[in-house]
């Protein structure tokens, strides 16, 4: 090497010394006061929904329809009393959260609902869930999840599909069915942004036709719960979406005379 050329690559060297703590420091973490204070940190709903979230994707990886859910639950249940008009309601947290017993005192009415589930799921499970327990009739409501997408985009025309062969299921299996309208919303609180009062109006128009065509009992919770604005009032619903004790109250009847309607068949 020239003198010239190892004279220009030392300054290179002694440059890049000078300039490499000024670099590191700019890709470290924020140390200072002001820095941290930039950072936004999440309030106790978002970390409680991320921890939800992240429980909820693990177990959509390894139990997609959550099988294991009422498994147990099903094997201790056993089959249906001689003369006994045993019901299932299938569905998602809005069947969860419905307290069936206080709702329906005496009456052996099952719940197999599943917080934040879409009809792909409750499809999956159909079988476990409600063919294996053999009930009279069979309870299905279903859509507010697959609108909201929480398995991921899906056509009206799938919908529509997942609940015609939970139906189709039912009836070959010789449980009356009985199809319920998705409960109104303007908004979905975990994913903003829907406009999902349209959507439930279109898939509860096919589930009523569908119905009708098929020979189900259709019961319109919708209907009966909606305001002015197509959606669920505060009077009726905290958060737009899930039905309170009062909702449940104006629900009952109308699933009560469904049943009967089936059982009547």
């Amino acid at each position: 090497m020239s003198r010239i050329a190892l004279s220009t690559f030392l300054g290179a060297i002694a440059l890049a010394g000078l300039f490499a703590p000024a670099c590191l420091a700019a890709q470290q973490p924020g140390n200072t006061a002001e820095t941290k204070a930039a950072v936004p940190q999440p309030s106790a709903a978002q970390q409680s929904y991320d921890d939800y979230k992240h429980k909820r994707d693990e177990q959509l990886l390894t139990d997609f329809p959550w099988l294991a859910r009422f498994r147990e639950e099903n094997a201790k249940l056993g089959l249906p009393a001689p003369g006994e008009n045993r019901v299932v309601f299938m569905g998602d947290s809005i069947t969860q959260g419905w307290h069936l017993d206080q709702s329906f005192p005496g009456k052996p009415y099952i719940n197999r609902g599943i917080s934040g589930q879409t009809s792909p799921q409750m499809l999956l499970r159909f079988r476990q869930d409600v063919i294996h327990l053999q009930p009279r009739v069979v309870v299905i409501l279903a859509g507010t999840n697959d609108i909201a997408g929480n398995t991921g985009p899906e056509t009206p025309e799938q919908m529509e599909d997942n609940l015609a062969s939970m139906a189709d299921l039912a009836t070959a299996n010789h449980i009356k069915v009985v199809l319920c309208s998705v409960t109104p919303a303007v908004d979905f609180p975990w994913h903003r942004g829907q406009q999902p009062a349209p959507k439930i109006d279109a898939l509860n128009d096919w589930i009523r036709k569908y119905a009708a065509e098929k020979g189900y009992v259709y019961v319109d919770y919708h209907s009966a719960l909606k305001d002015a604005e197509d959606g669920l009032p505060s009077n009726l619903s905290k958060d737009g979406v899930h039905p309170l004790p009062a909702g449940y109250a104006i629900m009952a009847p109308l699933a009560e005379a469904g049943i009967e309607k089936a059982l009547a068949q």
